[in-house]
């Protein structure tokens, strides 16, 4: 969960976000020495006296300055497509979940189980409980159980809604007429907490996403309920 003055992204809660989180320091890192290199080179240029009129080229600065970020480009290139990869990696999920945009409601089929479907809309603030988060709590949660490989059809039934939870590493459009699909391994039981980034109306602010990952036997009991009151 997001907090005021945060500087950095949140806690991971996967492994796929893991990596990012990772990357993200790597390339962090990279950038900022070729930034100190370059504010040294421009000082020293800056700041020295001394000029040499008579050299018209040199050979081996070229071939440093052609080698060096091609090396660059490799050690930021290598890590990146091997996230790319892993991120469209799907193998044998234990669940599939079918979430659909609407204006301006989530609505998520559990496509497992024969009628387990429910709409989840964002709780007025007269409505909230101590603890919860204004604009962010949903009457209704995904639950999912931890540790397990899940896979989510995002699609959207009107226009473009985009499905997104920052510390599961998720953004997946939903494009009406189109299926998508995306998966993810939450690492630990808790509430994690997203909302639709893509403009889709004048409530577009107010469909929030909340991923309630529970253990395996808690999720159990949860869809016995949920199938017994449908």
């Amino acid at each position: 969960m997001a907090h005021p003055a945060q500087l950095g992204f949140q806690d991971a809660t996967s492994p796929l976000m893991e990596e990012l989180l990772h990357f993200h320091d790597h390339a962090l890192m990279i950038v900022l020495l070729i930034s100190v290199m370059v504010l040294y080179i421009i000082t020293c240029l800056i700041t020295t006296k001394m000029t040499d009129k008579h050299i018209l080229d040199s050979q081996e600065i070229e071939i440093v300055w052609t080698v060096l970020p091609a090396i660059t480009l490799i050690l930021i290139a290598l890590p990146s497509l091997r996230i790319l990869y892993l991120m469209d990696e799907i193998n044998d999920p234990h669940l599939t979940i079918k979430a659909m945009g609407h204006q301006w409601y989530w609505s998520y089929e559990y496509t497992d189980y024969e009628d387990l479907a429910f709409d989840s809309y964002m709780l007025p603030t007269q409505d909230l409980s101590p603890g919860q988060f204004r604009l962010l709590e949903a009457d209704h949660r995904m639950v999912v159980p931890v540790e397990s490989p899940i896979r989510v059809l995002i699609s959207a039934e009107d226009v473009l809604h985009s499905w997104v939870v920052p510390t599961l590493g998720i953004k997946m459009d939903a494009v009406p007429g189109r299926l998508n699909q995306t998966a993810f391994i939450t690492a630990r039981p808790g509430v994690y907490y997203g909302q639709c980034s893509e403009i889709c109306g004048a409530n577009h602010s107010f469909m929030p996403i909340v991923v309630e990952a529970v253990p395996l036997n808690h999720f159990e009991a949860w869809t016995t309920l949920m199938l017994e009151e449908a």
